[in-house]
């Protein structure tokens, strides 16, 4: 039996892959089409008027999401409009992480706290007061609580802004 060369592949035989392209939807067209008499628009109301365009935030009467949510304006606030779009990014590390990882009279700076496994993203760091320290060190980092501050002088130590 001969074998039968493979058809010729170019751009004159590509088609559609099959199921992909479907017949153009053709409204008022008689009732045995399934679109005929109000084309698919229902009995009167504004869908069924022309020019009708529905607005982007209408939820059919109810009150829209836009208006539901609190309105908190500003760029300073951590809560601002609306989904808190001017948060600053800082990473927290506490006096207690200090306190707990570094020996006396080490200097703490943002490097060796990525090193000890406490600030682990590039973001600035602020130094908060949560628990105690009885240690005397240098803390150089980007931001400083009043508390955080007042605890790390108390012991000994300082607390440089950088």
């Amino acid at each position: 039996m001969p074998r039968l060369a493979p058809p010729e592949i170019g751009l004159h035989s590509l088609r559609p892959k099959p199921g992909s392209r479907r017949p153009r939807k053709r409204v008022g067209r008689g009732a045995g089409s399934g679109l005929g008499k109000t084309s698919g628009r229902g009995h009167k109301g504004a869908g069924a008027r022309s020019g009708n365009k529905r607005k982007s935030a209408y939820e059919g009467g109810q009150n829209p999401i836009h208006m539901r949510m609190r309105k908190l304006r500003g760029p300073n606030k951590k809560m601002s409009m609306p989904f808190e779009k001017f948060r600053t990014r800082t990473q927290p590390v506490n006096v207690s992480d200090l306190d707990a990882r570094f020996k006396a009279n080490d200097e703490v700076t943002p490097e060796s706290l990525r090193e000890a496994g406490l600030a682990k993203r590039r973001d600035p760091v602020k130094i908060l007061a949560r628990g105690e320290i009885s240690k005397k060190l240098t803390v150089k980092a980007h931001a400083f609580s009043a508390q955080a501050k007042e605890k790390i002088e108390a012991a000994g130590g300082t607390a440089e802004t950088i």
